[in-house]
């Protein structure tokens, strides 16, 4: 992870007092955050026009159902084809083997970065059931450290890594809330010199200059438009803490099954084997779970909330599952992505599953406690599920419930295998 980082403490001179040393870093760090949201804003940009032409106008074109079964088929395994040529013949082969990488980590050379960012461009666009957040970071991470080393050199590796995360999670969220929580739990086990704030200083600044410049530029919102809970009781915190534990297994699930599809996988061994392959069993994926269960999740979420009610539980049920297996498919057999935005989407379809069995159920709870469990099991990290929870149905009751639903979810996820593999294919713990 690149919260694993932690920014080293200055070493300022005696004359030096630690508001000056952290004054020095403070262009350093807005650089970092207008670039980092830039480069987000500009690779989301490419990949919405890019979809616009796969998915509305070649179909058009040809008089094929945008969104029909054997379109997509067709365009998931191109898309599996095309981003195979990249990581087989681009040089860098856009990067390491996503299945071991997690939010960030060292810097990768900045000769990865080009073919990195079109595989995941193309992934995008393509219907790929994976986000934009793990190459983003990536990206930014190597592209701030090679050029902040050549302006910089005294500034040691990891400072730019954290820069760089705390950038793209601010841009990503549209606020620096999440980078702080995040960054914030990393150091929390690595303890150093000087206060939590002096070493949050620098991080804060970046992503806040990275989510200022995408509410400037852009309108990012992960308001789905769910009811308020103004007045919870008993009976809604009662439910949260079973949902949120409920969902917490059947992200589990998918930790566990992560090691099976990723070897299966691997046999292939080649690119133009293992990605068309998974290009193929997404597109039958996506033919059975509908187009919602297509692309990195956040808007089709935003679609599924807005007809509560008009879904059967068992086509619920049938899109939370399909989405999880996407998810693996695509995590497992070298899409580059991240994992983020399409958990989102399975506790959202979770939750709404949980909420059509059981009506009096609220809405927002169901919603945002399936979010918090799937989100615990998947990424391990309790801060940004908690927050990405909370900011889907945004209020104090709601924040409040779901600090205490989390509780059990973190006992049933903590210790168990993440959906993450070492370099030797074993699920870490």
């Amino acid at each position: 992870m690149a919260t694993d980082h932690a920014p080293p403490a200055p070493s300022p001179s005696p004359s030096d007092g630690p508001s000056r040393v952290l004054l020095r870093q403070v262009l350093p760090a807005l650089m970092v955050g207008v670039g980092a949201s830039l480069l987000l804003l500009g690779i989301s940009s490419l990949a919405e026009e890019f979809e616009g032409v796969l998915w509305d106008d070649l179909p058009d074109a040809l008089g094929i159902g945008g969104y029909s079964s054997l379109w997509i088929i067709i365009m998931l395994t191109a898309t599996g084809i095309a981003v195979g040529l990249v990581v087989w013949k681009v040089p860098g082969h856009a990067g390491p083997d996503p299945a071991c990488e997690g939010l960030g980590g060292p810097p990768l050379a900045p000769g990865v970065v080009p073919g990195l960012l079109l595989a995941a461009t193309l992934a995008l666009a393509g219907g790929v059931s994976l986000g934009p957040e793990n190459p983003i970071i990536a990206a930014n991470i190597a592209l701030a450290y090679w050029l902040g080393s050549k302006a910089l050199p005294s500034v040691p590796a990891a400072a730019w890594v954290v820069l760089a995360s705390a950038a793209t999670i601010g841009a990503l969220f549209g606020t620096p809330v999440a980078a702080a929580l995040v960054i914030s739990e990393a150091l929390a086990a690595q303890p150093g010199p000087g206060s939590l704030w002096d070493r949050l200083f620098t991080p804060l600044v970046a992503a806040g200059a990275g989510s200022m410049t995408t509410e400037l530029l852009s309108e990012p919102s992960f308001d789905m438009g769910l009811p308020p809970l103004t007045d919870p009781g008993w009976g809604d915190l009662l439910a949260s803490l079973v949902i949120a534990s409920a969902a917490a297994v059947f992200g589990l699930a998918s930790c566990y099954l992560f090691p099976y599809f990723h070897a299966a996988f691997q046999r292939l061994r080649h690119p133009m084997l293992m990605l068309p392959l998974g290009g193929l069993v997404l597109g039958l994926l996506g033919a059975l779970g509908g187009k919602l269960t297509l692309f990195k999740g956040l808007e089709q979420v935003k679609e599924l909330t807005a007809s509560i009610g008009s879904w059967s539980s068992g086509d619920l049920a049938k899109m939370a599952a399909v989405k999880l297996l996407a998810l693996l498919v695509a995590a497992a057999c070298g899409f580059r992505g991240g994992r983020i935005f399409p958990a989102v989407f399975i506790g959202s379809a979770f939750g709404l599953f949980a909420q059509a069995l059981v009506p009096e159920v609220h809405p927002s709870v169901a919603v945002s406690s399936a979010v918090l469990g799937v989100l615990l099991a998947t990424t391990r990290l309790g801060w940004i599920s908690l927050f990405t929870g909370a900011v889907l149905a945004p209020s104090p009751a709601m924040l409040a419930v779901l600090c205490l639903a989390s509780l059990p979810a973190w006992l049933i996820v903590t210790g168990r295998p993440q959906l993450q593999l070492d370099k030797t294919g074993t699920s870490l713990h």
